[in-house]
């Protein structure tokens, strides 16, 4: 494939630890934590299917053997849905093993984002890819990743997603230095500081997990030494294509403007599960009455 074919390949990480969620991921996967009904992580393979990806690669730590299970086969569930006659069910159940190709390699150490990305080199190959993080959940109908794939296939560069954030917030993310294009939404990235001290920003974007890459970043990623928690970080090699548009063309921010929940966050965690079950035609009407009631509003 040329450099500017379509993208079909999405790569997520998916070997955290996730810590911040302890107890609960002493023997589950954090992607497994449940968005009410449905794994967080599944909410992201669907966002990646829905935006024409069809190759989907984890890069997964120890013991995710749940999150593997959970997009296979499951003849004995399969069968006892079928046998109650539980057609909805059985079609929620069905969805998950039919979404894409999914594929997993190991990270081995857990050494950055950077390093999980460089894991699915042999994977990828010499194709332009998308990396989504799962802690990352978007509204779907927002088409997030459909608007940086059209601007991928525009103008042949690097795209990063990027919102802005409270200025008193800016410390906890990479954040973008940037100048404007003539599309309000694109933004040409000039350098990136990986969670800045705060006061040093150069701007209040801040990047979110979805890139579309191009493999040349496989190369930098390589010779990347490691930044920020001594780990190798994507955003380090990202500045390098920043810095030097001879390598890979451009980077590119896009600024998304749509909903966005943080599940790597307890609070975040919390607000998404309430919010979409608002959503719900089968049980937000009763949990919005309850919300009322528990609030005395």
């Amino acid at each position: 494939m040329s450099e500017t074919s379509w993208v079909t390949k999405a790569v997520i990480p998916v070997g955290g630890m996730g810590t911040r969620f302890l107890p609960a991921t002493k023997a589950m996967p954090k992607e497994m934590l449940p968005l009410v009904d449905r794994p967080v992580i599944q909410f992201v393979v669907e966002e990646a299917v829905e935006a024409g990806l069809t190759d989907v690669l984890f890069v997964t730590g120890r013991n995710k053997n749940a999150l593997e299970n959970h997009f296979d086969r499951s003849t004995e569930v399969e069968n006892l849905l079928e046998s109650r006659g539980d057609a909805t069910r059985l079609s929620e159940v069905m969805k998950a093993t039919s979404l894409a190709n999914i594929h997993y390699v190991r990270q081995g150490d857990a050494l950055g984002l950077g390093h999980a990305v460089l894991k699915s080199r042999q994977h990828v190959g010499h194709e332009p890819f998308v990396v989504l993080l799962g802690d990352d959940v978007m509204e779907i109908e927002d088409q997030l990743l459909r608007d940086m794939l059209d601007a991928y296939r525009e103008y042949n560069a690097t795209i990063i997603a990027l919102i802005e954030v409270d200025p008193d917030q800016i410390h906890l993310y990479g954040c973008a230095e940037v100048e404007t294009t003539s599309d309000a939404q694109l933004v040409r990235i000039k350098n990136l500081v990986e969670k800045p001290q705060t006061g040093t920003a150069p701007s209040n974007l801040a990047i979110i997990g979805r890139y579309v890459l191009k493999p040349e970043i496989f190369d930098v990623l390589e010779n990347t030494k490691p930044g920020a928690g001594g780990e190798i970080q994507l955003t380090d090699a990202l500045k390098v294509l920043a810095q030097d548009d001879k390598i890979a063309g451009p980077v590119f921010g896009f600024i998304y403007k749509g909903k966005r929940y943080d599940t790597g966050d307890k609070l975040g965690y919390i607000q998404a599960v309430v919010e979409m079950a608002l959503q719900r035609k089968d049980i937000g009407p009763a949990l919005k009455q309850w919300l009322k009631q528990f609030g005395g509003g």
